[in-house]
């Protein structure tokens, strides 16, 4: 695994970060992620202490200047990183809320199931709109790190989990009459804030685990409501519902941009 990808301008770096190497067998295990990239861009290995400047048979290339410009670069990039996810958990969670109130209303308004296929506007409109903002912050920032990894991970997961889950269900509508969509609820309820409290731990942001374990325990109550047969009227569920994402999405949101701009 690279330790840190940065890009500058049209250049992208690759830069491996060790205390010491004392040892061949140590050197070869920094050399070893680094030596699998089959590009051409500039490899780095940056280590504790003082070297010579030099570029190895491998085309490895080692310079105290160039490793600390990097570095200092990458460093300036990261911190300013927490804008766009920022805005990601904010496109998501307003997303979420307006179509909840959209289909509260609609559904009171006409007493017709059918408003309920509008909630697959969620996935169809906010994965698309993921792909295009993640790629446009990946060009500003520039910065891709071990963390930022982990995280989209955790999110690919729960968004393919999803689609599988929703693919189930239908089948079960579709094939046996059965009509099991409570299970999608329940499900979103419970895995949405484990994969939100998982990334505040991994980032340190502690505006995602907050929000992720106030998500949680609504979760928890809507659960016991589904498991002791407590009908999900929608006068008491959806502004529940509604909450969930607020603090979930939403307040995370706004916390993540405000430091972004004091930062």
């Amino acid at each position: 695994e690279i330790d840190f990808i940065a890009n500058k301008g049209s250049r992208k770096y690759y830069i491996q970060s060790a205390y010491s190497i004392p040892s061949e067998e140590k050197w070869e295990q920094e050399l070893a992620s680094l030596l699998k990239i089959s590009d051409s861009f500039k490899k780095i290995v940056v280590v504790g202490g003082e070297i010579m400047p030099y570029t190895d048979d491998n085309g490895i290339y080692f310079t105290e200047k160039e490793s600390l410009e990097v570095i200092t670069s990458m460093i300036a990039r990261t911190k300013a990183r927490y804008l766009g996810s920022g805005n990601i958990l904010l496109m998501w969670g307003y997303l979420a809320v307006f179509s909840s109130i959209l289909v509260w209303i609609l559904l009171a308004a006409t007493r017709q199931n059918v408003w309920n296929w509008l909630w697959f506007a969620i996935p169809v409109i906010g994965m698309p709109l993921t792909s295009i903002m993640a790629r446009r912050e990946k060009r500003t920032d520039g910065v891709v790190t071990y963390s930022d990894k982990i995280t989209s991970h955790l999110w690919s997961i729960f968004g393919v989990s999803e689609i599988v889950l929703t693919l189930i269900c239908l089948g079960f509508s579709l094939f046996g009459g059965i009509k099991c969509w409570t299970a999608m609820t329940v499900y979103t309820i419970i895995a949405a804030p484990f994969a939100e409290i998982a990334q505040g731990l991994i980032v340190k942001e502690k505006s995602l685990t907050w929000g992720g374990i106030v998500g949680l325990a609504i979760g928890m109550v809507l659960v016991c409501c589904v498991t002791g047969k407590i009908p999900l009227l929608a006068n008491w569920f959806m502004p529940l519902f509604i909450l969930f994402w607020v603090v979930m999405m939403i307040v995370p949101g706004h916390i993540i941009n405000h430091k972004a701009k004091k930062g």
